[in-house]
């Protein structure tokens, strides 16, 4: 579901758990209003693209009676099909498409909460998807009333800010919102001219700035510097810095849900057997991908009996989740490879994801050439669950993790991370204590600490297996709950108690 989807559906749970009575606002996709239950409540008007669109909103059921699931539906939200929620649009005009779509959910938001008789005590707006809310209640005169009601914007991930240009294209600024004459100052993005960026008009115009963890809130304060391997502010930490000194901006880590048993630890040819299954029903829907093949190989040549050690690693293969696993130093060897080298048949390193297709590649070809690599080329949160069950050691390299939700899995398993000292990663896991956290001052250093953790880590298990076992109850007794995530969002962000 990735972070902005974890928090929209388990933070408003448990701030109904609270006693606080919370609405989440999303696009139908085509699709959320003709789920089972679904009842369309209203239909409204938003201006947008110089028309009126007339929005239908539904409600949909949900597990909570706390919360109402309010769903805008609209043909623009489904142009790609329904169910589609991102899509491309190739690399002459990167995801243009998707960006009038959220354009005009802002559009559909900021019409609801202008007309509806129930207004909210907050509005609380998530990423560039629902940032253009805030210059329009703030330049359309047409929301006076939306206005006056306090705003807090989240930032899940600044590698994404939404820059569209301001005028001359279909997908801009001008063409969604003709007419609105905005302060160029509010909405510019900070380098390139004529272009507005979401990201930075939602903090320039929020009451409050959050994003998902102490650690995070910091690094997005100091510019990015890929030559030694951090990421920061992409562009936007001047802006932050001086939100920060204002008192605007908050670090409040995310949640990880704790109410479901244990999951009884899977046998090692129990876990082969459901990435086999999987694996054919991947191959059924996509015959030519190799991955599959050389999986279903894998599966078939790998030892009845469990290695000594079982790595895993869940996640999507985009940049900040992959680029240190696969960094080639000058051994012209990635993490990866080396670990794999080292630790010959007495360990199996399980990958399980998809994204970039550089990535999909790169990882297919180091599993052709490790034996004791699996990788499963796709996702399912079926096989995902045992995996972090399964492992003995779950690796997280992230170049930088504004929260993370897969290490907390893990040690929800008792499975230790070795993960990469960041962000959210930080926040969570202590060295020595409850997994591994290395550092490093450039990606070549991180590359290298990544490698020289983790193979301590396994020595560490091998020769005191007591020490490890107490060491797995640390991290599975780690609580990181939505509860206190929910407790500092209404205090910190609304400015109210929730007791």
């Amino acid at each position: 579901m990735g972070g902005v989807g974890d928090v929209v559906r388990d933070l408003p749970v448990a701030l109904a758990e609270t006693g606080w009575s919370t609405t989440v606002a999303t696009p139908s996709y085509g699709s959320f209003h003709k789920l089972d239950g679904a009842e369309r409540v209203a239909s409204f008007d938003a201006r947008f693209r110089g028309e009126r669109r007339s929005i239908d909103a539904w409600v949909v059921p949900g597990a909570n009676d706390g919360v109402c699931n309010l769903v805008f539906d609209h043909p623009d939200f489904a142009a790609q099909g329904a169910g589609v929620i991102y899509y491309g649009d190739g690399p002459d005009r990167p995801f243009a498409s998707d960006a009038g779509k959220f354009a005009l959910f802002c559009a559909a938001a900021a019409a609801w909460v202008e007309q509806t008789v129930r207004k909210p005590d907050v509005v609380h707006l998530h990423d560039w998807h629902a940032a253009l809310y805030l210059p329009l209640i703030r330049f359309d005169e047409r929301f006076a009333a939306a206005r006056r009601i306090p705003t807090v914007f989240t930032i899940h991930n600044l590698s994404y800010q939404g820059t569209r240009p301001l005028r001359g294209d279909e997908s801009s600024f001008e063409s969604w919102f003709p007419g609105l004459q905005a302060d160029p100052l509010a909405i510019a993005d900070p380098d390139y001219d004529n272009c507005i960026n979401p990201m930075a008009s939602a903090i320039r115009l929020a009451d409050r700035v959050s994003t998902v963890s102490a650690t995070y809130a910091d690094e997005i304060c100091r510019a990015s510097d890929p030559a030694a391997g951090f990421i920061g502010g992409e562009g936007l930490e001047t802006l932050l810095a001086g939100v920060r000194d204002e008192g605007r901006l908050y670090g409040i880590l995310n949640g990880c849900e704790y109410d479901a048993p244990r999951t009884r630890r899977p046998g090692w040819m129990r876990v082969l057997g459901m990435a086999e299954a999987q694996l054919h029903d991947w191959q059924r829907r996509d015959p030519s991908n190799e991955a599959h093949t050389l999986a279903l190989q894998r599966i078939a040549s790998f030892p009845r009996r469990r290695p000594v050690h079982v790595l895993t690693s869940i996640g999507r293969l985009v940049a900040q989740k992959a680029t240190l696993l696969l960094h080639e130093t000058e051994t012209d060897e990635s993490p990866l490879q080396r670990l794999s080298q080292t630790l010959g048949r007495q360990a199996a390193t399980i990958v399980l994801g998809s994204g970039e297709p550089r990535f999909e590649e790169q990882l297919l070809e180091i599993a052709q050439d490790c034996p004791n690599v699996l990788f499963l080329n796709g996702y399912s949160e079926l096989l995902a669950e045992p995996l972090y069950a399964a492992g003995d050691l779950f690796l997280m390299p992230s170049s930088f993790e504004p929260c993370g939700i897969s290490q907390m899995l893990a040690m929800r398993n008792g499975q230790p991370c070795v993960v990469h000292g960041v962000g959210g990663l930080r926040d969570t896991v202590e060295h020595g204590a409850t997994g591994f956290v290395f550092g490093g001052a450039s990606r070549d250093e991180q590359a290298d600490a990544f490698v020289s953790t983790t193979l301590a880590a396994l020595e560490r298990r091998a020769e005191d297996p007591v020490a490890w076992k107490a060491l797995r109850r640390r991290a599975g007794a780690q609580r990181f709950s939505w509860a206190l995530s929910a407790g500092r969002t209404a205090r910190e962000l609304y400015g109210m108690p929730n007791d």
